[in-house]
């Protein structure tokens, strides 16, 4: 099945503060990655590719702002531009168009009909 959620993150206002909060609470493993001002979070036994076991998804956080006010849920899809034009026929919005994160994939961000901030993923191919 397509369109898994796949990923969720969590806005900060303290980066050591939301990092030692979820390390120490949960157990989660955070990697910094200041260059892109987000924090890596594994929540389970993970390897290169994300998870190694059924059963949970990773995640990360980043700096409280606009559009991050609240927890969301990123979907995995096939194609963002596709999935975007979906969301618009249905009553949702484009908050941020897609952008490439590293060489990892792509990443947009959507309202949906009820407002709420949910992420997209799309895997580079190759």
């Amino acid at each position: 099945m397509s369109n898994r959620v796949v990923h969720f993150e969590i806005p900060y206002d303290d980066p050591d503060r939301a990092s030692k909060f979820y390390a120490d609470t949960f157990g989660w493993e955070l990697t910094s990655m200041p260059e892109m001002g987000y924090v890596l979070a594994s929540t389970g036994p993970s390897g290169e590719q994300g998870p190694t076991e059924p059963g949970f998804i990773n995640g990360g956080m980043l700096q409280r702002g606009s559009h991050w006010t609240a927890p969301n849920v990123v979907i995995d899809v096939a194609n963002i531009e596709d999935a975007l034009t979906a969301v618009g026929e249905h009553g949702g919005s484009t908050v941020v168009e897609r952008e490439p994160v590293g060489d990892m994939g792509f990443s947009a961000y959507f309202k949906d009909s009820e407002g709420n901030l949910i992420g997209l993923w799309e895997t580079a191919s190759g």
